[in-house]
């Protein structure tokens, strides 16, 4: 036999072609999990795949490999314009925690976000009544700025309000640096508004 001319034993013949039989056995089912996988997360890395599917009989970078050869890699989008600025954010409480929001002007949350018209981005910041879901401020802009995302914005839900009182209100926000900037502060602590920040 061709094993014995070469000094390999029968046993380990009979291992390797057994092990060999394991690898092939679990390729055939881990396509099906992995097609499904990218499928539900296209932008999963291959990497959190492993992980996540801990195969028994491959190891990483052959799994990798693997991925590779047969194109199931994410093709990875990175977004590099950011909304939120965190450094150095002074911090507020979250007031929004087992709060019931049973009337109109109780809390109001804001946000800022980005589209994009034929290559340019704009970006958008509303403010939002939690209980009408009405949008009562809005601005629209090409600079992240605190003068103009949240300074507009904010002046235009007040001019929204007109005359009426609104303080204890709460402005909840994701606590980007537009929201506890200086002026911004000011003008709504004017107001009597309570900031509120989630995590």
């Amino acid at each position: 036999m061709f094993y014995r001319s070469i000094g390999i034993s029968k046993q380990a013949v009979h291992k390797y072609l057994n092990n060999d039989m394991e690898r092939r056995e679990e390729r055939s089912y881990l396509f099906q999990i992995i097609y499904q996988i990218r499928q539900d997360h296209p932008t999963m890395c291959v990497r959190d795949m492993y992980y996540k599917i801990k195969p028994t009989t491959l190891g990483r970078d052959a799994f990798e490999h693997m991925c590779k050869i047969e194109g199931l890699s994410a093709i990875r989008h990175f977004n590099y314009r950011k909304t939120t600025n965190s450094n150095g954010v002074i911090r507020f409480d979250n007031m929004l925690i087992n709060l019931s929001i049973h009337r109109i002007d109780q809390v109001w949350q804001s946000d800022i976000t980005y589209f994009d018209v034929r290559g340019t981005f704009y970006y958008i910041t509303f403010i939002l009544d939690a209980y009408s879901r009405r949008i009562i401020g809005h601005s629209t802009s090409m600079r992240l700025t605190t003068e103009q995302t949240t300074l507009p914005a904010i002046q235009l839900a007040f001019k929204t309000r007109g005359k009426k009182k609104l303080g204890g209100l709460i402005l909840h926000s994701d606590g980007g640096g537009q929201y506890y900037d200086k002026e911004f502060i000011t003008l709504i602590r004017k107001q009597g508004l309570i900031s509120s920040m989630c995590e």
